[in-house]
């Protein structure tokens, strides 16, 4: 067997013991699956994850995930098995079936959809950052829309779409199958579903015309069980309210919108200590928890999120197994000293199985 093969062997075998002893299967049984994955390896260099490795795998990737606060549902995750898709246009249709699945009219379900593996000949990948995500443009003025989207507008707009040019234009699926020039297609009508922005207690909030899109589809990073790749794996769960309101629309390279939230609720910007920044990204959170709660979609606040996560960790600890995390990505981006999570730390130690970072494509 190459070193290669050597360890890929390992890592399964690592990971089909864990599985067995987590479902409470035979270790009999588990020995005698380990020897077929060996034997496929020694044949072919890869083996194929049965669908039970592959729907406990990826959950088991998600409790793993060291930058997610949210993984006290782990075992809620739906998952899709895609590894028969042949080509981009059947690939983009699972998309869909999973974006109309997950988004539910707002009552937001977990789910993770699978491709072929990377060592496939139908292996694909995804190009967007996310499902969806809003384009960036540059004029000869300024920024108009997602800073963040830049490049993969100008990639998008090569490959032939072409955006209305506003501030929240959806960017389309753009798809891969191995090196072959990309196909996008655009997201079906029903497929995204928007939440405009208000204030309980400011009508004129509404003037800001903000909107976001409900569910954050990750659609780059890669799926990895028992050394087994999977470089498309779109995945989600629900939005923290300060993912959007304390970060995507108040970074300053983002879209920036603190300084006219502070005129609009007419705060002292002419100096720090009014604390006008803190104060605008209070009422701009407030709006976001507000009106995703108005329109009858799923999200969660920082402390309701930070105390789940507090309830994960025991629930690992009595199954004896130790919580890895980061930090710096599990503290809220707003207030994290009010949250149970500040005054603790973690072993940022990766485990598999794991979603990875990829580089980009483009």
């Amino acid at each position: 067997m190459i070193a290669t093969g050597k360890k890929i062997a390992n890592e399964a075998a690592a990971f089909i013991g864990e599985l067995y002893f987590e479902l409470g299967k035979n270790e009999r049984d588990a020995i005698q699956r380990i020897n077929e994955v060996v034997n496929e390896i020694e044949r072919t260099g890869a083996y194929s994850h049965t669908s039970e490795e592959l729907m406990h795998g990826a959950k088991m990737a998600w409790r793993n995930n060291n930058r997610c606060i949210g993984r006290l549902f782990w075992q809620s995750l739906e998952v899709f098995d895609a590894r028969d898709v042949q080509d981009e246009p059947e690939a983009a249709e699972r998309i869909f079936r999973h974006m109309t699945y997950a988004t539910n009219s707002g009552r937001i379900r977990p789910a993770i959809t699978i491709f072929p593996p990377s060592h496939s000949n139908n292996c694909i990948r995804i190009w967007n950052h996310q499902l969806v995500r809003y384009a960036g443009y540059r004029t000869e003025a300024d920024i108009v829309g997602d800073s963040s989207s830049l490049a993969f507008t100008e990639v998008c707009e090569k490959l032939g779409w072409k955006g209305d040019g506003s501030r929240f234009d959806v960017l389309p699926l753009v798809i891969q199958k191995g090196q072959q020039t990309p196909q996008w297609f655009p997201l079906p009508s029903g497929t995204v579903l928007e939440v405009p922005l208000s204030h309980p207690d400011h009508a004129d909030f509404e003037k800001l015309e903000l909107q976001w899109y409900a569910v954050p589809f990750i659609s780059d990073m890669e799926l990895e069980i028992g050394g087994i790749s999977y470089s498309a794996a779109p995945f989600n769960g629900w939005y923290m309210g300060t993912e959007i309101g304390a970060r995507n629309l108040s970074d300053a390279d983002r879209y920036n919108q603190l300084p006219k939230v502070a005129e609009l609720f007419k705060l002292n910007t002419s100096t720090n200590t009014s604390l006008w920044k803190d104060r605008a990204l209070t009422e701009l959170n407030i709006a976001v928890l507000h009106s995703f709660k108005k329109h009858g979609v799923s999200i969660v606040d920082h402390h309701t999120a930070a105390e789940q996560f507090l309830r994960f960790e025991k629930q690992e600890q009595e199954n004896g197994r130790k919580v890895t995390g980061r930090w710096s990505w599990l503290i809220p981006p707003m207030s994290p000293a009010t949250t149970g999570i500040w005054h603790r730390s973690y072993d940022d130690t990766e485990r598999s199985p794991a979603y990875r970072y990829q580089a980009a494509p483009y």
